[in-house]
């Protein structure tokens, strides 16, 4: 199971009557659209190597198409079977859980360890993150092993960048192209469809119990911005560190429109938010806008923010009709 402390670690280094009944909004985490759906099993020519690809860590050169992969994000990951690099990839971190039948291992995304990862013999890895004090990349550039950082993406145009590079890393390209296409003719077509209905709404996004929270600075923010609503947490943010951890007071004064629980997966629903000290007359509660995440999603940069923001939509759309 997918545990808070790590995803917040991710974030941050990549980086109306109190006794009416609570109504949550669920989301279907099996639901995707058609842009994330991994692409076919067939993989590119292997004509175009070597070739060399720009990642966070620098230049990389790839002198062959890579065919036993190991990656260490589980955003990279969902990328790689997106573009159909699927079966080139041999293994992958124990967070990294999507699609369904990825090659899970012990390997660490966190604090990734230079001889489990070669254990596996790769010929390319792919990391979102590496401590500073110990760079495996380089520990593994001098072994021979092909390596990007691709780090925690701040916008729109870093996502698609990212499967850019993996489909050309990978041998893949034309895919990662068509995936980039799709994707943002859905966002095109859900902003369209509802940004006039979000306009000047504000919310607030659980990241967990404790309040911590993500502001519009960051790439999760950015997501509800094209929507044009309003989070709460960016007033609040004095240091401008993008995830503060607001206080319950602070968010009842708030009282958002919509609420997002990316926490619901260890059990926050409206209900809970009910239970807390002052929070059962809030306006989101009151009118059912607590809106439970699939806390994977909401934490990604992948194909799979396509899903996000129609999640968000969707929540923005009813309020809307309800008003």
């Amino acid at each position: 199971m997918r545990r808070i402390a790590p995803i917040l670690a991710l974030l941050l280094f990549a980086a109306c009557a109190t006794d009416a009944t609570p109504t949550t909004t669920t989301v279907d985490s099996a639901t995707t659209t058609p842009a994330t759906q991994p692409a076919p099993g067939s993989i590119g020519p292997a004509s175009g190597f070597p070739l060399t690809v720009m990642a966070d860590n620098g230049e990389v050169t790839i002198e062959k198409r890579p065919e036993a992969i190991v990656s260490l994000s589980p955003t990279a990951t969902e990328m790689l079977f997106a573009v159909g690099a699927g079966d080139q990839v041999i293994a992958v971190d124990d967070q990294s859980d999507f699609p369904t039948g990825v090659p899970t291992s012990d390997l660490s995304g966190f604090t990734p360890n230079l001889e489990a990862i070669l254990s596996y013999q790769p010929d390319l890895v792919i990391l979102s993150f590496e401590p500073a004090d110990s760079p495996v990349s380089e520990g593994l550039a001098a072994t021979g092993v092909s390596t990007l950082v691709l780090d925690g993406a701040q916008t729109l145009d870093d996502v698609y960048g990212q499967i850019e590079v993996i489909g050309k890393a990978t041998g893949n390209q034309e895919a990662a192209t068509a995936l980039n296409l799709a994707m943002q003719a859905e966002i095109d077509e859900i902003v369209s469809d509802t940004a006039s209905s979000g306009q000047g709404l504000t919310y607030y996004h659980e990241l967990d119990p404790s309040f911590f929270t993500a502001t519009s600075e960051t790439f999760i923010g950015q997501i509800y911005s094209l929507l044009g609503l309003v989070n709460i947490a960016d007033q609040a943010d004095t240091e401008g560190i993008g995830y503060p951890q607001l206080s319950a007071e602070y968010i009842v004064s708030q009282d958002p429109d919509l609420i997002f629980l990316a926490d619901a997966d260890f059990g926050e629903s409206a209900e809970t938010l009910a239970e807390r000290p002052g929070w059962g007359g809030m306006t989101a509660l009151d009118d059912g806008a607590v809106v439970e995440l699939d806390g994977d999603i909401a934490s990604r940069w992948g194909p799979r923010i396509v899903n996000f923001l129609a999640t968000v939509a969707d929540a923005v759309k009813t309020h809307a009709s309800a008003a």
